[in-house]
């Protein structure tokens, strides 16, 4: 299947709200509040970055990209700075990803905003993922779409028992972007298609298991975990783990509980194994079992062509670098919010 064909219309999605809601999963939105939108702080050995925008659950717009970005780089340049540490402000999440506070904003959105938000957010992506000091994620709280993208390529990811991880975007006309393409596929088994397509979401000591996090330590302990990697002098990525390593060993909360998908890991390394989205439903319709049928229920709501795109790009994105997997996400953003822009213009500006 050609691309064009798998751009196609879906009429069970309005362009006019798909738009509306891509653009608000991107973080396009006026910042409204007197309070920065991120903090960047030197304390001790360490850059603190703080997403300061906690009534919209941490969400991130073109200007944070940019100070973050440009603050990265000076501190990677310093010697006194050894050390990158990024958390979200206000206890309910690191970054849901996007906001829009003013639904106007989507309609006027033009397609030059929409290429430099993609190209900036993920240069900063790889940024991130190249970056050559150690980078020290507490993803806390709601950690969704563009908030993945910021801390899933850095060297260390800290969840607590309120992590909440998912990548939803095949339920709003899109896909998991943010490098979605290079991570998701190297999770154990066919766990990041079944995550990719379904949206499935981790929680707690599970998105460490999963994968997805590199530690857990119990939340009322963060604070104490940050003092101690700050007071680290000159850490190294082997300090900073052993001081990571030591926050997990002492954690209490379910380190006893399976992963919540253990016993279904067959099923899924099964049934997403296809190459095609036809199999993968016949699949799930074959093995019957609850478990199948409930992600089968699941995958019929989503958007059919963000199912196929979504597929192709994991498939892709396995043997690909993370800078390759970028740019391919770039091009397939801006082909998918072109044909939604073409739809829209053709159909009229109103909701179908």
């Amino acid at each position: 299947m050609g691309l064009a064909e798998v751009l196609g219309p879906v009429s069970r999605f309005s362009s006019f709200k798909r738009t509306q809601i891509i653009l608000q999963h991107l973080g396009m939105s006026k910042h409204t509040d007197s309070e920065p939108e991120v903090l960047l702080e030197r304390k001790g050995c360490a850059g603190v970055v703080t997403l300061n925008r906690p009534k919209s659950l941490n969400s991130l717009t073109l200007s944070m990209f940019r100070q973050i970005y440009s603050q990265l780089k000076k501190w990677e340049q310093e010697p006194e700075t050894s050390l990158i540490i990024i958390k979200g402000a206000g206890g309910k999440a690191f970054s849901a990803g996007g906001d829009i506070k003013v639904i106007s904003e989507a309609g006027k959105a033009k397609q030059k905003l929409a290429q430099d938000l993609f190209r900036e957010e993920y240069i900063l992506n790889y940024a991130i993922g190249t970056y050559q000091k150690p980078y020290v994620a507490l993803i806390h709280g709601i950690t969704m779409g563009g908030g993945v993208g910021i801390s899933i390529h850095g060297h260390f990811r800290v969840a607590t028992e309120k992590t909440v991880f998912a990548m939803p975007e095949t339920a709003i006309g899109f896909f998991p972007d943010v490098g979605g393409g290079y991570f998701l596929p190297r999770l154990p088994g066919k766990l990041g298609y079944l995550l990719a397509l379904t949206g499935f979401r981790l929680k707690g000591i599970d998105v460490q298991k999963g994968g997805i996090a590199t530690h857990f330590v119990d939340s009322d302990k963060l604070t104490m975990l940050e003092k101690d990697l700050l007071a680290l002098k000159s850490p190294s990525k082997e300090n900073v783990a052993e001081v990571l390593d030591t926050y997990q060993m002492k954690s209490k909360i379910d380190q006893d509980k399976p992963f919540i998908l253990e016993e279904h890991m067959d099923v899924i390394n099964r049934c997403f194994s296809a190459s095609t989205m036809e199999q993968i439903i016949q699949n799930l319709q074959e093995d019957g079992s609850p478990f199948a049928l409930e992600q089968l229920k699941i995958i019929k709501k989503m958007s059919p062509s963000s199912l196929k795109i979504t597929l192709r790009q994991m498939m892709e994105g396995s043997s690909k670098s993370l800078p390759e997997v970028l740019i391919m996400e770039y091009r397939l953003s801006q082909a998918c919010l072109f044909w939604l822009t073409k739809t829209r213009t053709l159909s009229g500006s109103q909701p179908n």
